[in-house]
């Protein structure tokens, strides 16, 4: 089974291409969402982490304050590199146990969507690459509407992430979100069937 990369910035569009090729039956493997089974009630790595931080970091229920945690992280690169050590081990085996799941019920592609591909040097574990890319003025009009965040809070989030252009550099592919929807999905079935012919996959499973 082939597993490329998915990723970009924020509000660049990177969920709904996940989407789009959800629809066309492409499994895709979602990081955040593995992140977020990583540290559950219960979970080695939540406890990893209110030892790290305390039990302030939870909420009433007992689950992790992603919010909370993200704002504790976000000026202290210490405290953000130990939160990694704790999560990304556990992302990457859950990652990889998936990816055996689905080469086992033989699904010749399976997509990994993830933000930090690029940052964490894994890109060439994930080829071909595919980075989601819009204007900085649209991803923060965008996270605006989406996050309810002020649009100075969003280009501290932007400032403070690996700049999108090096990510394109480092694409295989590129899908430009600057347009409609009906234009992403046009696009992103463009790049699908690039890469099916690249990894010498039917496209006809995913029409």
């Amino acid at each position: 089974m082939h597993l490329f990369g998915l990723t970009g910035g924020i509000a660049s569009g990177k969920s709904a291409v996940a989407a789009r090729l959800r629809e066309r039956g492409v499994p895709v493997i979602d990081a955040d969402q593995l992140a977020r089974e990583a540290v559950a009630p219960g979970t080695a790595g939540l406890g990893a982490i209110v030892e790290l931080f305390g039990k302030d970091i939870l909420r009433e229920d007992g689950t992790l304050d992603r919010k909370k945690l993200a704002a504790s992280v976000f000026a202290d690169e210490e405290k953000r590199k130990a939160l990694n050590a704790i999560v990304h081990p556990e992302v990457t085996r859950l990652t990889f146990k998936e990816a055996s799941r689905l080469r086992d019920a033989g699904e010749p592609l399976a997509c990994y969507e993830a933000a930090l591909i690029v940052e964490n040097g894994v890109a060439d574990a994930f080829r071909p690459l595919v980075v989601v890319s819009a204007p900085e003025d649209v991803q923060v009009a965008r996270a605006v509407a989406r996050d309810a965040s002020t649009p100075e809070d969003v280009r501290a989030r932007i400032r403070a992430q690996m700049p999108l252009a090096e990510k394109v550099a480092a694409a295989d592919f590129v899908i430009d979100n600057t347009g409609s929807l009906a234009e992403l999905e046009r696009r992103t079935d463009e790049v699908l069937a690039a890469i099916c012919a690249r990894l010498n996959v039917n496209p006809e499973i995913y029409e």
